[in-house]
């Protein structure tokens, strides 16, 4: 099968190229012209640069591809409320769909995320049944990934061949940014001072890309998938961490009150002057809650793996070793 990846080399992006290699699939990536692939060096892939934002050379990508894979998207959670990221999530998602259209393709795989549902507790974690419940964080990354899952779903019904996929938090290798590599890397330099009161689910990325080439023949057109694994308290995973990695953690429980009037000043100064918060004031009422899930629904029908996440931890560990992450 011929498949178009976008956001190709990123994390999730780079795992599932390899699992779609390992399958004998031909895999085309879209790319942004001149961006260097890191994580894709060394593969047999046919590169075609383009926008996502220029509908024009999407549909010129997908061109007698089977299937679309779409990982691409704009992760960015600071500022809270980015017209880019609305943009690239929501226009690029639409275009994405023009093109799947154009090229008549057999499948399209569309990369949500887990957020887009309502989170619950450990006895009782949320699934693909409840709403979306993160609107109230005021972050327009979930939003526009929210508004991006139902545009799909409006047009599956009216033709389209697509299934949704939610990850939750991922650990693996290939994290170049680094996005969840960036928590190892705090525990490993011991920056991590202590814990908030909330938690949310991990999973193995690998697995998640297992799951993604399942769902190209596998699943119901017009679902939504929750990918994820392990529902751990930031206590329990920090201390997962490094016991995996082999560093003792010596953080402390943080009241939430603390950590959401730590975020609040925290943005208060970023707005005054212009830089990065260290912790915006959204994010601390993130970390405050439990974002638990359930993954029942595609274990059953997609094979989704549930792979222990320590492996994650360490493939993750081991590859920023590997390329100088840890000393940065």
């Amino acid at each position: 099968m011929k498949i178009l990846v976008t956001g190709a080399d990123g994390l999730l992006g780079s795992n599932t190229v390899r699992a779609l290699l390992d399958k004998k699939h031909e895999i085309r990536i879209f790319v942004q012209p001149g961006r260097q692939q890191k994580t894709l060096e060394g593969l047999a892939l046919e590169r075609f640069e383009g926008d996502l934002l220029d509908q024009s050379e999407v549909i010129k990508a997908a061109q007698g591809c089977d299937a679309i894979i779409h990982i691409a998207a704009n992760t960015s959670v600071w500022p809270s409320r980015s017209e880019i990221v609305n943009k690239v999530n929501i226009d690029g998602t639409i275009n994405i769909i023009a093109a799947a259209k154009n090229a008549n393709v057999k499948r399209l795989i569309c990369v949500g995320t887990a957020s887009s549902f309502t989170w619950g507790t450990k006895e009782k974690p949320g699934d693909e049944t409840s709403p979306y419940a993160s609107g109230i964080y005021g972050v327009d990354y979930m939003d526009s990934k929210y508004k991006a899952t139902q545009i799909i779903l409006e047009e599956v019904k009216k033709g389209l061949p697509a299934i949704v996929v939610c990850p939750t938090f991922m650990f693996g290798p290939y994290d170049s940014m680094p996005s969840s590599g960036a928590m190892i890397v705090a525990v490993y330099q011991k920056k991590v001072p202590g814990y908030s009161p909330g938690g949310k689910n991990y999973i193995y990325v690998k697995d998640v890309a297992a799951g993604i080439v399942n769902a190209l023949t596998m699943g119901r057109i017009g679902e939504c998938y929750i990918f994820g694994n392990e529902n751990l308290s930031y206590k329990d995973a920090f201390e997962k961490i490094s016991k995996t990695i082999g560093v003792k953690f010596s953080g402390r429980s943080i009241p939430g009150f603390v950590i959401k009037l730590y975020g609040f000043f925290c943005e208060l100064f970023a707005k005054i002057t212009g830089t990065k918060p260290t912790l915006s004031y959204p994010l601390a009422r993130l970390s405050c809650d439990n974002h638990y899930f359930s993954s029942v629904k595609a274990v059953k029908e997609l094979n989704l793996p549930q792979t222990p996440i320590e492996i994650g931890i360490k493939e993750a560990f081991d590859w920023l070793k590997e390329n100088g992450y840890l000393d940065k």
